[in-house]
């Protein structure tokens, strides 16, 4: 690959957010404070999140100014009408519970939509609503308000959630949306896997694979991304996921997904794949059946072994060499920063050093992705600077998460790096 992430990227997205009026999200996701720290972590383009909600509707509407590039624009940042909507019916003689994102072209367009879906649901309880309407009915109906609109499953993997969950999804896009699965263009990943997880799959080997932060609080704004090479314009938008114009993503290491691994949290139990292979899926401990976490859910469904020996190039990248966007796996820059100085993510002490180096090189993406080291030393320090670099290129130590329990993730020290992801 001869270009560096900077070059590849025309606009950087995070369509996956929500506001103050979802459940258990921060009331100071307001829209100054996602403005601000969307320039903060490197975001051209949000999603409004919870579009549906009347309280935040009109919090829309009030201000929010729309451009000639067919998006909306506040305190320089770009915004898109967006939303996760909970879909809760019955098929195939199980209950489901599928969570989708959709985009709509325009506010007008939103507004249609919920009216539209203010039939199935109440919309005002929650900003991430949940409807009585299957996956494919949301999908027909999004399309129905507005020929434009995109839909596509959240967070796929998601045991509870996720269109290929193990609770109560599909094993196909096919099952789940019917007649209207070629429709389906893109999927998000979620946190607990990857695109070279997701492309092991060969109904996804052809859609676009995108991320994004599911965002509850600021500060997880922007923990996944997509880089597009298109406009920033909603038909570069459109196009980028209709037509794979995806440059690149941002990833989490996939086992510090709080899905990635199999387990029980109240049990203390958790099985990687060779404990499954040796117990079954079984809790040893109460005897239910473990929550199955994403790796288990996508080695059945893969047509193909799961390569987890990827490296990343010089700039981070990591590059299949199949023709597929590239990705690269970080580790947000606070909790890089208190995993070296020994305190927790949330102190004064981590939010002073990250701000210092937020405002020397521009941006928490400019200092995970971009930044050479050279540019990162003058104002991180050696220490830091090393562990920024040994984060993007894969020198970390890792504790899988399961059963909603996130893994952890950290840059090893120059002791113990061998140059590759170890699992501890």
């Amino acid at each position: 690959m001869n270009q560096s992430p900077a070059e590849l990227a025309s606009f950087v997205a995070d369509l996956h957010i929500h506001s103050p009026y979802a459940f258990a999200c921060s009331k100071a996701l307001t829209l100054d404070n996602l403005a601000t720290w969307a320039r903060r972590k490197g975001i051209d383009l949000l999603a409004t999140g919870d579009f549906t909600h009347p309280t935040w509707a009109v919090e829309l509407r009030a201000n929010l100014v729309s451009g000639q590039d067919g998006l909306y624009q506040y305190g320089g940042v770009r915004f898109v009408p967006g939303t996760e909507i909970s879909c809760v019916y019955r098929q195939g003689g199980r209950v489901r519970r599928i969570h989708m994102l959709t985009l709509m072209p325009t506010l007008d367009a939103a507004e249609y939509l919920t009216r539209r879906l203010s039939q199935y649901g109440n919309l005002s309880t929650d900003g991430r609503p949940t409807v009585s309407l299957s996956a494919r009915d949301l999908l027909a109906l999004a399309l129905d308000c507005h020929p434009e609109a995109i839909v596509m499953p959240a967070h796929a993997w998601t045991p509870w959630y996720g269109v290929y969950g193990s609770k109560s999804g599909f094993d196909s896009l096919e099952e789940c949306f019917g007649d209207l699965s070629h429709l389906i263009t893109a999927v998000e990943t979620g946190l607990s896997s990857d695109p070279a997880m997701n492309r092991a799959v060969p109904e996804l080997e052809n859609r676009s694979i995108v991320s994004f932060s599911d965002a509850h609080s600021l500060g997880r704004l922007g923990r996944e991304l997509t880089a597009f090479s298109g406009e920033l314009s909603w038909d570069g938008l459109a196009a980028g996921l209709r037509d794979a114009g995806v440059a690149f993503t941002v990833e989490f290491y996939p086992e510090e997904g709080k899905y990635h691994y199999s387990g029980h949290r109240n049990c203390g139990v958790v099985y990687g794949p060779a404990e499954e292979a040796a117990n079954g899926t079984d809790c040893p401990v109460c005897g239910r059946a473990l929550t199955l976490g994403v790796l288990h859910r996508v080695s059945r469904l893969a047509q193909r072994p799961l390569d987890d020996d990827w490296q990343p190039d010089s700039y981070g990248l990591i590059d299949s060499g199949d023709g597929h966007p590239p990705f690269a796996r970080l580790i947000p820059l606070q909790e890089v920063i208190a995993a070296i100085r020994n305190v927790g993510v949330n102190t004064r002490k981590v939010m002073r050093e990250y701000d210092t180096v937020i405002d020397h090189v521009g941006s928490e993406l400019a200092a995970l992705l971009y930044a050479s080291e050279s540019a990162l030393l003058p104002v991180a320090g050696e220490t830091l600077t090393e562990a920024i670099m040994r984060a993007r290129t894969g020198e970390v130590s890792v504790e899988p998460g399961y059963d909603g329990v996130y893994g952890t993730v950290k840059p090893t020290t120059g002791e113990s790096s061998a140059g590759q992801l170890s699992l501890l």
